[in-house]
Parts: C-alpha cells; structure tokens; sequence
C-alpha cells in the first residue's frame, strides 16, 4: 500500500519536515523518501563549499518516519524520542541524493516504542540505529 503525503501523518512542517513521501507503511514497519535538493538552509552552513547533510537531520528523518507509522495507533498523541542508542554514521549525505529511510517498530510497551531504523543512498547503509519513542499528549 502507498502512501504519499507525510503531512496526513506527522505535525512536522517546513523547514523541518525531514520526509518528502512514504513509500510503504504497515503497523509496523515504514519506509520513506527525502529528496536532498541542496537548497535547504541547514547546507549554508555545513559546511560551506562541501555541503553534508548533518547526522541529527539524518537521526531525524528516522524520527519522523517513526512518528508516520506509529500514528496509525488510535489515541496515539504526540511521539517524542526517549532514547537513541548505537547510532552508527556509515556514509554522508550530499546535495542530489535520495535517502530512503526503513524503521522496524520492535515493541510496543503501554506509550513505549522501541524501533530500529536504516537510512540508505543509492543502496549504500549511511546511517543505523536505534532508539525509543514514548507517545504523549501535547498542550
């Protein structure tokens, strides 16, 4: 089943929605697309004249991928990151790439989510982890 727009799913806007589609989403598990254009701010900055991708954005787009599936559960509220654990950067990510994010939802205990997630670049690993996710009510 396709899903396209993030926004039906996540309250992330621009500029920090960190997901341009969802390819594919079950209960539990979803993969996603960002479109790395190299005209977003943060490239003004890291680093000028060789542009990467910084690793919290790419941790990010994780999150937000997460935050996508997990809405399907009813009652839901708001995912907000608990913990990120062996996080492993194994490539960087340059203007003109297309990341494709993949997070497995391991468990669920009560507002508890505990996920893995791999980010890719034309089939190469960039980014592994994994990390917790508990669900809480916004005011």
């Amino acid at each position: 089943m396709s899903f396209k727009n993030p926004k039906e799913y996540i309250p992330q806007r621009e500029p920090f929605l960190f997901i341009d589609e969802i390819l594919d989403m079950t209960e539990s598990s979803i993969q996603t697309k960002k479109y790395v254009l190299g005209t977003e701010d943060f490239f003004k900055g890291h680093f000028p004249g060789n542009p990467i991708m910084p690793g919290v954005l790419l941790q990010e787009a994780l999150f937000q991928s997460a935050a996508a599936m997990l809405s399907q559960k009813s009652g839901a509220g708001t995912g907000v990151v608990t913990r990120v654990q062996n996080a492993k950067f194994k490539n960087m990510v340059v203007p003109g790439d297309e990341l494709i994010m993949e997070v497995q939802l391991v468990e669920s205990l009560s507002n508890a989510h505990f996920c893995k997630g791999k980010s890719t670049v034309n089939g190469k690993t960039v980014l592994v982890m994994e990390f917790a996710v508990a669900n809480v009510e916004m005011v």
